[in-house]
This record gives structure tokens, C-alpha cells and sequence, in this order.
């Protein structure tokens, strides 16, 4: 063996050296338990022990399952409750003036009298908010004429100006003729009638 070959040889045996060191605790088995020997006085036998792998915590409470949750908190509510009634209220109207005649009991007047009143209905829910809005107390419209009774003549004056020369005003009523079919001749007769009525 050369000199040149010593060095290589030594690193050879420090490598197999540290490798045989590293490597032995992983090869070897596990040793047991050291035995007493005869010449020590006797001890008592240590058994070994199996490692234990800590286990994961268990939780506290197992997770439930969508159907089993418990319902969530109910709020008291704040107040009393209100209910809505099912339909609206009655549309209430103003009465007509003390002594004024009613709406059906002219239209009978000018039934009574020949006069001409087809298709009579009673329109007095369109004196309201919900209809016309006129602020009338009665209304019934026939295909001859429209009578409107109102609460008081400053309402009916009103309102018979505004519907200028297609009405007639007699007090708290109002003749119009907007609507009807009834010939500017045939006028004069229903406004006769009205006056006379008591």
C-alpha cells in the first residue's frame, strides 16, 4: 500500500465507521429489559412498557346531525300584534241636509211623472276616496240623468259650476246631464219635477 492511498483508506473507514454508527439503533431490535444478573441481589422484574401513542381528544359534544339540531331561540315580539282586517272598511259618507231630498226618492219622482230613468244604480260609493271623490252623500246614475245629493248646497254649488251648462242645481242637488242621453229638450221637464219635490 502507497503513501497515496492512505488517505482514501481513512476516509473510507471514518465513513463506514460513522455510517455503522448512525445506522445501528434503527437495525438493531429492541433490547429487553435488562435481566438481573447472578451476582447483583435480586431486584424485582421491571416489565416493560408498551409505548402509547396519545390519542386525539375526543370532543366534548359529538356533532349533531342536521335534524337533530335544536330550534334556534324564539323573540318575543315587541308589543302588541296587529291584525289587518280580511276586507277595507265601509266607505263612510257625510249625510245629506236635514230636508233634502234623497237621490232614489227623486228618481222616483221622475219615474212617477213619465219621465224617462233607465239602468238606474245606486253609484254612492263613488262620492268617496275610493271613487270620484266628490264628497257627495247619495248618488244613483240612469241612462237619462245622474242625480247627486250633496251635504251641504256650498258643495253641490260647487260642483255644479264646474260642470257649467250640463247640470242643474237645486240646494244640496245636482242634476247632471254628462253622462246622460237625455236631450237638451227633455231637460226642462226633469229640473220641473226636481223643484216640485218635497
Amino acid at each position: 500500500m502507497t503513501h497515496r492511498s492512505l488517505p482514501a483508506v481513512a476516509v473510507l473507514l471514518v465513513a463506514v465507521a460513522l455510517t455503522a454508527g448512525c445506522g445501528g439503533d434503527d437495525a438493531d431490535p429492541p433490547s429487553a429489559a435488562p435481566t438481573a444478573s447472578s451476582d447483583s441481589p435480586a431486584s424485582p422484574a421491571v416489565a416493560p412498557t408498551a409505548a402509547v401513542a396519545p390519542s386525539a381528544p375526543t370532543p366534548a359534544v359529538a356533532p349533531s346531525r342536521t335534524g337533530d339540531a335544536p330550534p334556534p331561540p324564539s323573540i318575543a315580539p315587541q308589543g302588541p300584534t296587529q291584525h289587518r282586517p280580511a276586507s277595507p272598511p265601509p266607505v263612510v259618507l257625510p249625510q245629506r241636509p236635514v230636508g233634502a231630498p234623497g237621490a232614489k226618492q227623486i228618481v222616483e219622482a221622475f219615474k212617477a211623472a213619465g219621465l224617462k230613468v233607465p239602468n238606474p244604480k245606486d253609484r254612492s260609493v263613488d262620492c268617496g276616496p275610493d271613487g270620484l271623490g266628490l264628497g257627495c252623500s247619495e248618488l244613483i246614475a240612469t241612462d237619462a240623468v245622474t242625480v247627486y245629493v250633496f251635504p251641504d248646497e256650498t258643495s253641490a254649488g260647487d260642483i255644479a259650476e264646474t260642470w257649467g251648462g250640463q247640470s242643474y242645481r237645486r240646494g244640496a242637488v245636482v242634476l247632471n246631464y254628462l253622462e246622460a242621453k237625455t236631450p237638451a229638450a227633455d231637460r226642462p221637464r226633469y229640473e220641473k219635477v226636481l223643484n216640485g219635490v218635497r
